[in-house]
């Protein structure tokens, strides 16, 4: 792919192709103020092609979440829904079945043919952290207009785990766009016959690569899933294999039939049949909630980065993690049902580091995997 350098008008050093912003125009955004923080990023902050945010000082407890609406900043919602204020200096727990509004260290002045998007890392989604980023005069979640200038907030609720966060944690992401980068099936179905996107399933195109689960396991009585554990402890988002799965994780075996009841309100960690591949000059994002599919909501991460199961990337194809949660009533899914897509994304230049290239990447190779938070059952 040939691009070269442009100048926006307020002279960010951007690319003039169209598609996703990679990690050596994030740095740059930086240095021009388009994005703007009080301190410098850390490292493993800036990744292929999204940046991590850090929560900053404080949180506000609120009533209900919210979106402003036009002509309406979030500070005052805040000042009319806040029950309390947190602070996150020391450090601060974040209770389940409550909703807390924390700006974000980092702001936005976009050129004007630049938007974004945001979503969970991924692990904070394998903690059933619901988190969406909310800006000022925002009518969608994880939307960020373009040319938007202002502060960024996180919404966050924790729906099952307490967590324990503070200033300078990273629980969501957000992926940098000029113009339409979304790639049509048509293109699709070549890219996937020269960099095969997926592989050991179903192998299905329409509306993006269609995913299935894997119910089979390595057979009868193989473990295939988790589901997760209520009245459990505290998980700290800033420690690495600090918990033992079993003291949050109730494991799923294989039984007779390849089959699995979703229980309403119950969170599971389940693990697609595919071998996903993302190249390095694409991206990837997952649906987190197809009605074609079934009444769940199937992942709340949405980002795969450019070399997620590539194999100059350490990676031989990595299996895709599903995030699930039934909505109102019990839901039978079955071993090879499709649960999920994932669309693709054009880069508008190849990242000069891919997801896996000794950046900190936990999930490269992953099958079924819980979050980096568990130590790796023996």
């Amino acid at each position: 792919m040939n691009v070269t350098a442009g100048q926006t008008l307020n002279g960010s050093a951007t690319l003039s192709a169209e598609g996703i912003l990679p990690e050596r125009i994030i740095e740059a955004m930086f240095s021009t103020g388009e994005i703007a923080a009080a301190l410098p990023p850390v490292s493993g902050q800036i990744q292929p092609a999204s940046l991590d945010l850090r929560l900053g000082q404080v949180a506000y407890r609120v009533r209900a979440s919210f979106l402003p609406g036009p002509a309406i900043k979030v500070a005052d919602r805040l000042e009319q829904l806040k029950l309390h204020t947190v602070d996150l200096t020391e450090g601060a727990v974040l209770e389940t079945g409550c909703v807390y509004i924390v700006p974000l260290q980092e702001s936005l002045a976009l050129a004007a043919d630049i938007s974004a998007t945001a979503n969970p890392k991924s692990s904070t989604g394998r903690l059933d952290v619901f988190t969406r980023v909310i800006t000022d005069n925002g009518l969608a979640f994880d939307t960020i207009p373009a040319g938007y200038t202002g502060p960024l907030y996180a919404e966050i609720s924790p729906l099952t785990f307490p967590i324990l966060v503070r200033s300078g944690s990273r629980l969501s992401q957000i992926r940098f766009r000029r113009g339409q980068s979304l790639i049509a099936d048509s293109v699709l179905e070549e890219v996937h016959k020269t960099h095969t996107l997926m592989s050991g399933g179903n192998e299905r195109i329409g509306n993006g690569v269609q995913l299935s689960i894997d119910l089979e396991g390595d057979g009868e009585n193989s473990l295939i899933g988790y589901r997760a554990k209520h009245h459990s402890g505290l998980i700290d988002v800033d420690k690495v294999g600090a918990q033992d799965p079993l003291d949050f994780w109730e494991p799923i075996y294989r039984r007779q039939h390849a089959e699995l009841i979703l229980d309403p309100n119950a969170f599971y960690i389940l693990v697609s049949q595919e071998a996903v591949h993302v190249p390095p000059d694409y991206a990837a994002e997952m649906v987190p909630f197809d009605p074609l599919v079934g009444e769940f909501r199937v992942h709340y991460a949405g980002f795969f980065d450019p070399g997620f199961g590539h194999a100059g990337a350490g990676g031989v194809g990595s299996r895709a993690v599903l995030e699930v949660r039934s909505h109102d009533v019990p839901f039978i899914v079955e071993h090879g049902q499709t649960i999920g897509r994932l669309v693709y994304e054009h880069m508008a230049e190849r990242p000069q580091r891919l997801y896996g290239e000794g950046i900190g990447s936990n999930y490269q190779g992953q099958a079924l995997k819980l979050s980096k938070h568990f130590r790796v059952p023996a």
